[in-house]
């Protein structure tokens, strides 16, 4: 289920005015702090991997140099608790080879952080957060928001 229909569902906004996507968000639904056995809230700080796909495909679509485009990545180490994050590091690699780091063995779920080493775009899943940010240029920001397969929302204090 998307946000959306949850929003339509109980009548609470998406994001009310104020807050960031979060598990303050949708007290209509929760009964006594806990989430109706028919709705299971989303994985704190990583993408599942059809929106990971989805939002890799528009950022190439929207990067310059496309698949080519050279990429950062970073691991939360809070997310890392049972790993070594000083084998992990930042991770360096093309916007193509994005599912690479979504399926790292070492991290076990999408980077907290990736964008393009020329600073054009930045994406960042926060672990405290229900939703990844996306800054960059206007287009692809409308892009974002058009998308049909990307559940995307402009935060009323965001320009």
């Amino acid at each position: 289920m998307r946000w959306a229909e949850l929003a339509r569902r109980t009548g609470d906004p998406v994001v009310p005015d104020g807050l960031l996507p979060s598990h303050l968000c949708f007290p209509s639904a929760k009964k006594a702090g806990s989430w109706p056995l028919g709705i299971v809230p989303p994985t704190e700080g990583s993408l599942d991997r059809d929106t990971w796909n989805g939002l890799m495909a528009v950022l190439t679509e929207h990067s310059a140099a496309g698949p080519d485009t050279p990429c950062l990545a970073y691991y939360n180490p809070l997310m890392l608790a049972a790993v070594d994050f000083d084998n992990l590091h930042v991770q360096a690699g093309r916007l193509e080879d994005a599912g690479v780091l979504y399926d790292n063995p070492v991290a076990g779920f999408s980077p907290s952080n990736l964008w393009a080493q020329d600073r054009s775009w930045v994406m960042c899943t926060d672990y405290d957060l229900w939703a990844t940010k996306v800054a960059g240029p206007p287009t692809l920001i409308q892009a974002l928001l058009n998308d049909p397969g990307i559940e995307a929302v402009r935060l009323p204090w965001a320009p």
